[in-house]
C-alpha cells in the first residue's frame, strides 16, 4: 500500500504515521528523517541540503525529491510506504507521480487529517518543552505537569519554543494553506483522497484512519 499523509501542523501526522506504518507493515518515510539521514551520512544530496539550510534558504524541490526517490527505492519499501511531509506542494506531487509511473506503480490513497484551525493553535501554542531534554513534552491543557513550569521527569524548566507561539503557528498554517493544501485538490481529482477527523485520542484517530484506508483500497 502506497499512502501519502496530509494535514496541517499540529494534526498529529508524525504520531499517526508511526502507528499506521506499523499496522500496515510498511516503512514510514518522513521528510525530517530523510534530511537528517542524508546530512548525517554525508550523501551528495545531504551536502546540498545542508548548504541551503546553513545559508537560511529553503531546500529546492529537486533535492527533496531526490532524497525521497532514493528512500523509496530501498528494499523495505518494495511493497509500499507511507509518506509524511512529502510531497509538500503540487510540483513535488507531480514529480512523485512521474517517479511512480516510471516504475509502473501508483499511489493507493491520500489520507487527509482534518483539524479545525483553532484546535491546531491550541495544540501547538500550549506545548511546553523541557530545557534539559526536548523529548519531555507537556501541554498546558492536555498534559499538565504536576508542578507548573517544571518537568515531571527530571525537574528541568519547561518553556515554550519560539516557533510554538500563536503568531508563528498562524503563519505556519498560512504557509500550509498556500503551499501544501492545494495537493489535496490535486489528488482529489485522481480520486485518491480520504478525509478523516484527527480529533480525539490517538488510538481513536488511528482506528478511524485504518477503517478509512481499508474502505478505500481494500486489503492490499
Amino acid at each position: 500500500m502506497r499512502i501519502v499523509l496530509v494535514g496541517p501542523p499540529g494534526a498529529g501526522k508524525g504520531t499517526q504515521a508511526a502507528f499506521l506504518a506499523k499496522n500496515l507493515g510498511i516503512p514510514h518515510i518522513s521528510t525530517g528523517d530523510l534530511f537528517r539521514a542524508n546530512i548525517s551520512q554525508g550523501t551528495e544530496l545531504g551536502k546540498q541540503a545542508k548548504a541551503y539550510m546553513d545559508a537560511g534558504k529553503l531546500v529546492p524541490d529537486e533535492v527533496t525529491i531526490g532524497m525521497a526517490k532514493d528512500r523509496m527505492e530501498q528494499p523495505d519499501a518494495a511493497n509500499g510506504f507511507l509518506l509524511d511531509g512529502f510531497p509538500r506542494n503540487v510540483s513535488q506531487a507531480e514529480a512523485l507521480d512521474e517517479m511512480l509511473k516510471a516504475e509502473g506503480m501508483k499511489l493507493d490513497a491520500v489520507l487527509d487529517l482534518e483539524v479545525p484551525e483553532d484546535e491546531v493553535v491550541k495544540r501547538i501554542a500550549g506545548r511546553r518543552i523541557c530545557r534539559n531534554d526536548s523529548s519531555h513534552v507537556f501541554h498546558v491543557t492536555y498534559k499538565q505537569p504536576k508542578k507548573e513550569g517544571v518537568c515531571d521527569v527530571c525537574g528541568g524548566e519547561l518553556y515554550q519554543r519560539d516557533d510554538d507561539s500563536e503568531d508563528t503557528v498562524r503563519t505556519r498554517l498560512e504557509v500550509y494553506h498556500t503551499q501544501t493544501e492545494p495537493i489535496i485538490d490535486y489528488y482529489a481529482a485522481q480520486g485518491l483522497v480520504v478525509t478523516i477527523s484527527a480529533l480525539g485520542k490517538v488510538e481513536e484517530v488511528t482506528g478511524r484512519a485504518m477503517e478509512a484506508l481499508k474502505s478505500k483500497v481494500g486489503d492490499k
